[in-house]
């Protein structure tokens, strides 16, 4: 099945973080020294946005103005290698670029430079016959509306308005242009609304949010206004009287945050649920699982494109495993794993975890799949899917990552994490002498780690649970037949 195709619309950026040392000040200014150490370039404003949506899984063409210069070809180079489909109008003037010069993970200074000139006169006055062709095409639109003109053109904002039933999602930005009337949903974060709709006189926090995202829903005609409120997840205004508030997903705050990017994995999150049929809650929701996982996997820093395709994004938020294996190794600690179905989690589980996490300084859970628990456990099972399953084992305080495995041994996942200490739960010790080994001890032996068994809390089993309420059902559809 071929992926659906998103069309982003707005101004594309060229994004530059340069990495250095700052160990001394300069001379003749209170200002430090920065020795340059590596630098990257990234695709920015819409252009990150396609990108994201691309690591999403689906066809993106961006529509963007771009100059005939360094800076425009090399960023068309980036999007090239994410596999963006690009429909180029002109630029009047260089290509916007935004430096950043950090130090140790923090910004020292922001340099922006071109972007002046806005976007060029089009031939015949109208968008290339490619921008409406994906258009047609579009399963969603996004409007990334970085305040540069290419919101405010007009044969663009036309062709907006002519998306009969196709999604629309509008990111605004406080210097930008007015969402078109009729878009499904409008993604401003806390600052932008409360400049966008002015200050509103509700008192507390989520009530001037409310208050000034339903202000601005009523002014744009748009469906829906979601606002990012940072690490407190989104507040969606969708025309009742009492928003919805979304939180983000459960889980250890990342030591050190950049949330450069986050608004566009949310916008380009949200556009892709939509894509899919999503009603407005369920795509602000995966939306918000989406930007708090960019964030905890490191943000924009993580973006490397090389030629080789689109990245493939997480589908499920949440501390990537390996983003937590490699900072407890980095300072020197012991990595433990386990693994299982975790089918119906009940207090058996729940206990085999809290003593895995004992034996190190983190606790990373190999999770069957959907289709790896149906292969060991027959047709039914599982009762409750993989994402709910993995959520479920994120929330609890003893488990740090939780990582999803296809096959029906965990092998392969093993292989990648080395885990210090491997832990099973279960009745091992109760058979016979000459009883085979656990299946994985052999391989964690490999690289030095160790396997060991803890046991089973008595009388707790997902098999047993699951017979029993089948039995349940059973007598009192037996009762009813009989009455």
């Amino acid at each position: 099945m071929r992926p659906r195709r998103l069309v982003v619309l707005g101004d594309a950026l060229l994004d530059r973080d340069i990495e250095g040392a700052a160990g001394r000040l300069c001379p003749d200014a209170p200002a430090p020294v920065l020795t340059e150490t590596a630098a990257v370039d990234r695709p920015g404003g819409a252009a990150l946005a396609a990108v994201l949506a691309a690591g999403f899984g689906y066809d993106v063409t961006l529509v963007a103005a771009f100059a005939a210069d360094e800076a425009g070809e090399r960023l068309h180079g980036l999007l090239d290698a994410a596999g963006v489909e690009v429909c180029a109008l002109p630029l009047a003037g260089a290509t916007p670029e935004k430096i950043r010069l950090r130090a140790d993970g923090y910004v020292l200074l922001r340099l922006d430079r071109g972007g002046d000139g806005g976007v060029g006169p089009l031939a015949g006055g109208d968008l290339p016959a490619a921008a409406w062709d994906a258009l047609r095409r579009a399963a969603a639109v996004l409007v990334s509306d970085y305040g540069r003109g290419m919101a405010r053109l007009a044969p663009l904002r036309a062709a907006v308005a002519a998306q009969d039933g196709t999604p629309v999602v509008w990111d605004p930005h406080p210097h930008g242009a007015v969402a078109v009337p009729g878009a499904r949903l409008a993604t401003p974060n806390e600052a932008e609304v409360a400049r966008l709709a002015g200050p509103a006189a509700a008192q507390g926090r989520l009530g001037a949010v409310a208050g000034a995202a339903a202000a601005l829903r009523e002014s744009w005609r748009c469906g829906s206004v979601a606002v990012t409120l940072g690490a407190d997840g989104a507040l969606l205004c969708h025309g009742g009287a009492t928003p919805l508030v979304v939180p983000p997903p459960s889980g250890p705050a990342p030591a050190m945050v950049d949330t450069c990017g986050a608004g566009d994995c949310f916008a380009a999150a949200a556009t892709a649920a939509l894509a899919d049929g999503a009603l407005v809650s369920e795509a602000v929701q995966e939306a918000v699982c989406r930007a708090t996982h960019f964030v905890a996997a490191g943000g924009v820093g993580t973006v490397r494109l090389s030629g080789s395709g689109p990245a493939r994004w997480p589908a499920h938020a949440g501390v990537a495993a390996d983003d937590v294996v490699a900072a407890v190794r980095g300072r020197g600690g012991t990595v433990v794993a386990t693994g299982g179905c975790f089918d119906l989690v009940h207090a058996g589980h729940v206990a085999t975890l809290e003593t895995a996490r004992r034996f190190g300084d983190c606790l990373v859970v190999c999770l069957n799949s959907d289709a790896s628990v149906a292969a060991l456990k027959g047709p039914g099972r599982p009762v409750v899917p993989a994402a709910d399953r993995a959520r479920l084992l994120q929330a609890l305080e003893c488990v740090d990552a939780v990582v999803v495995f296809d096959e029906t041994t965990p092998h392969a996942v093993l292989r990648r994490l080395r885990p210090d200490v491997w832990v099973k739960g279960g009745d091992y010790f109760d058979g016979p002498a000459d009883a085979p080994a656990l299946p994985e001890a052999e391989l964690v032996r490999s690289w030095g780690g160790q396997t060991v068994v803890v046991p089973y809390l008595a009388g707790r089993s997902t098999t047993a649970m699951i017979t029993a309420v089948a039995r349940r059902r059973t007598r009192l559809a037996e009762r009813k037949g009989s009455a």
